[in-house]
């Protein structure tokens, strides 16, 4: 009888080791994605979400990605870097440009009147990233995903039909580069995230903005603004965004839950977030329209293209001061670009 429980024992033993051992190999992970739209804007809804979900999904379970809209987590949008560096976030979505200088070799991308394609431009922007940024100015960082968005432009409360339209008028700007083209085009540049918009234009702080089609309906921007001013051709600017976690956090999951999100994120990830957002544009846009909003579309961009001409040469200038050949970073975004066949 002794014999027979000892035998009991141990089989409960042993059983309880083993349920303990498959729950330790499971090792589910919960990991904090912050941003700073809310929740229903395109990018997280269209993006962010479809992401999250599908490495849920991939991992059968086993991660789960608590998501934060709205910069729940605490803090503005230009901290969102470090919320990932230092761990207050797992992940983050974020405009590089929300921290001027410290990713210098993603503002090729965002050089005015260069970008035709989100989509050629984002899988542009990934093969750079591996080559020239991953182990430098990222280094810090596990980078998930690198994209534009659609062509950037006006968004005012006067008509801007020339350059000399924007004369004297306060055109918030999203990153160092944009402020420079809105200096050289006359007007004063006001850095602020892109959430604060719509108060800026309530209360009168700008005369207009610098954002996509995309985002405008979630900013409620065709309620606030009279005029709406497009260029042909190539974008008048693009932002640069990355999806980065936390290095830690990507590390200390097992081997086979990296390759559940490495699998989910990189080149594809990042044609699929460009793409998406630039194909926001046309709903949004339409909306403009319902709302009775005019619509100008500068089709001689000339003398535009003569009036931010300097910045190529201050940023390549720039970028060789820091020991990166700025011109060879054009003219190879540009061929990455040409090259690229969707």
């Amino acid at each position: 009888m002794t014999t027979r429980r000892s035998l009991m024992g141990l089989g409960a033993a042993l059983l309880a080791t083993t349920m303990m051992t498959g729950t330790a190999m499971a090792q589910d992970v919960t990991l904090k994605l912050h941003q700073f739209l809310p929740a229903q804007a395109n990018v997280p809804k269209l993006v962010l979400d479809v992401w999250a979900d599908s490495v849920e999904d991939a991992s059968a379970g086993r991660i789960k990605i608590d998501r934060f809209p709205s910069m729940q987590l605490g803090g503005v949008p230009p901290q969102l870097m470090d919320q990932a560096i230092d761990g207050v976030a797992d992940i983050v979505w974020t405009v590089v440009g929300y921290t001027p200088g410290r990713f210098p070799t993603t503002e090729v991308f965002e050089l005015p009147f260069l970008v035709t394609d989100a989509r050629a431009a984002s899988s542009a922007y990934w093969q750079m990233f591996e080559e020239h940024m991953e182990d430098g100015e990222f280094a810090d960082l596990k980078i998930l995903g690198t994209w534009v968005h659609g062509p950037g432009m006006f968004h005012t409360a006067e008509p801007v039909e020339t350059v000399e339209d924007l004369q004297g008028l306060k055109i918030r700007g999203g990153s160092r580069l944009v402020n420079q083209l809105l200096e050289l085009t006359g007007a004063t540049p006001v850095g602020m995230p892109v959430p604060a918009v719509p108060e800026g234009l309530s209360k009168g702080v700008i005369d207009g903005t610098t954002i996509p089609w995309e985002v405008t309906a979630a900013l409620k921007v065709p309620e606030l603004v009279d005029y709406h001013t497009e260029f042909e051709g190539p974008a008048l600017y693009t932002l640069t965004f990355v999806l980065a976690m936390n290095k830690d956090a990507f590390e200390s999951m097992p081997a086979d839950l990296q390759a559940v999100v490495d699998a989910q994120s990189g080149h594809d990830f990042s044609v699929f977030a460009g793409g998406t957002q630039a194909d926001a544009d046309g709903p949004a846009r339409q909306l403009a329209v319902e709302n009775g909003n005019e619509i100008i579309t500068v089709t001689d961009t000339a003398p535009w293209v003569a009036a931010v001409a300097p910045i190529y040469d201050s940023w390549v200038a720039d970028m060789n001061a820091r020991g990166i050949d700025g011109q060879a970073m054009i003219d190879q975004a540009r061929a990455l670009m040409d090259a690229y066949d969707g």
